[in-house]
């Protein structure tokens, strides 16, 4: 490794306009390894932009840091990842992010069907969720877990 292709993290954190104590904190997190210096000083691999550049990505779609961690892992250490290093990466991020798209339409839908009702309370909602039907699928809020209405059966 050339001295060249090391940064220090002040250069990191113009680079990707992050704040020098967020990449510390990216650090920390175990998201990004620093070389130490023999004077203690922190130096990263210029390939640390594109995986600071991914967090920052990643947390604007909402993903844990526990989640970007395990992405970050499938990454190459020491070069910039290729064009099939990001396509397996969007390829498992694709399906958290429909399941999170379902998720919204469902509570816009309920939100749409529900607006003008005022009752605010899903215990006594006539309409989805008459005799608190749900609580028989379990405990939250079930509509937004994926159960329908229409699949869940009125108590006698």
């Amino acid at each position: 490794m050339h001295r060249t292709d090391l940064i220090a993290i002040g250069e990191l954190a113009a680079r990707t306009g992050v704040a020098v104590s967020a990449i510390r904190f990216y650090e920390a997190k175990g998201l990004l390894a620093a070389l130490r210096t023999g004077g203690g000083q922190r130096r990263f691999l210029r390939a640390d932009i594109r995986r600071v550049s991914f967090i920052l990505i990643a947390q604007q779609m909402g993903l844990s840091l526990d989640d970007i961690a395990a992405e970050l892992a499938r990454l190459p250490a020491g070069r910039n990842p290729n064009a099939a290093d990001w396509a397996r990466i969007s390829t498992a991020l694709r399906a958290r992010i429909d399941t999170r798209i379902a998720a919204l339409e469902r509570t816009r839908d309920l939100l749409d069907g529900c607006i003008g009702c005022g009752c605010l309370s899903l215990k006594k909602c006539a309409l989805y969720n008459r005799a608190d039907k749900a609580s028989q699928r379990g405990a939250g809020p079930r509509y937004l877990l994926g159960d329908r209405a229409g699949e869940i059966v009125e108590r006698d």
